[in-house]
């Protein structure tokens, strides 16, 4: 499968993922090592020049529909906002062996982590899965933990999806649009546990941004790592609203289901929250 993404090379990608770890932290959804960020590419990249050094890893979980591709993915503890600055000492490199079940984890001499990221089998899941339903050759996931999504999510009434979604699309003519499958709520779970990255695999099928209630979000993108972090963005304005809205006790309308409607009409947008 081609795609126009078969140009880019090692060093924009490394670019975006900068890029989008940056705006992560502009929107306060990163509080120091907090959040990390993965894309997926289906084709050959030139590693070695930027990661030289190589050790053979055995993958969190079985990955067969990655084999022969590459997961660019960000190292536990490192801080989203310093990325662009040194994207070799907070990144690397997974190529995918045959069967899915290892890997060769590729890193630069500048390297400042000790292991990826421990939501990586959250991520890798979602790749694999995506991937072996869809046959796509490029996805960006981003996690990260924006304060009046995560708030919202304390509260028992939001931790449910339609409730969510009839909350936060109402906030905003562009949410419809720009989030048209909405939000996934998920339940608490343990971060890094099995049962978090089951649920979390099966709700970004649905949606392409879900939340991990008391915890964060999880959304991806088959465009670039910042359109992953615009849903983000969208998601976390639109609770922002809901927020003001509480602390000033209910007063405000919100667009009405049929202003919503007329939105989605005029821009072609088919979404199960109409």
């Amino acid at each position: 499968m081609t795609t126009p993404h078969h140009h880019i090379t090692l060093d924009e990608l490394l670019a975006s993922m900068g890029e989008a770890g940056a705006r992560i932290c502009e929107i306060d959804a990163s509080e120091a090592g907090a959040g990390n960020i993965s894309i997926y590419v289906g084709w050959d990249l030139d590693l070695h020049r930027r990661f030289p050094i190589t050790e053979e890893i055995e993958l969190p979980l079985p990955a067969p529909a990655l084999a022969g591709g590459t997961v660019l993915v960000t190292g536990s503890g490192r801080r989203l906002r310093q990325i662009a600055a040194n994207p070799l000492a907070n990144i690397g490199a997974v190529t995918v062996h045959a069967g899915g079940l290892t890997g060769t984890l590729f890193t630069s001499p500048d390297r400042l982590f000790e292991r990826l990221t421990s939501e990586f089998n959250s991520h890798l899941a979602v790749h694999d899965d995506q991937v072996a339903h869809r046959g796509i050759t490029f996805q960006a996931v981003v996690h990260a933990q924006p304060p009046n999504l995560t708030y919202l999510s304390h509260i028992p009434a939001y931790r449910d999806t339609e409730r969510m979604n009839r909350a936060i699309l109402r906030w905003e003519p562009e949410t419809i649009v720009s989030l048209s499958q909405g939000i996934g709520v998920l339940e608490f779970m343990i971060p890094g546990s099995a049962e978090l990255q089951a649920a979390n695999v099966a709700g970004l099928r649905q949606h392409e941004i879900v939340l991990w209630s008391k915890h964060g979000t999880m959304s991806r993108s088959d465009l670039s790592a910042t359109r992953a972090v615009d849903r983000v963005e969208y998601a976390e304005t639109a609770a922002h609203y809901e927020y003001m809205d509480l602390v000033a006790g209910g007063r405000a309308e919100g667009l009405s289901r049929e202003e919503i409607t007329s939105v989605a009409t005029t821009f072609s947008i088919n979404s199960p929250w109409l």
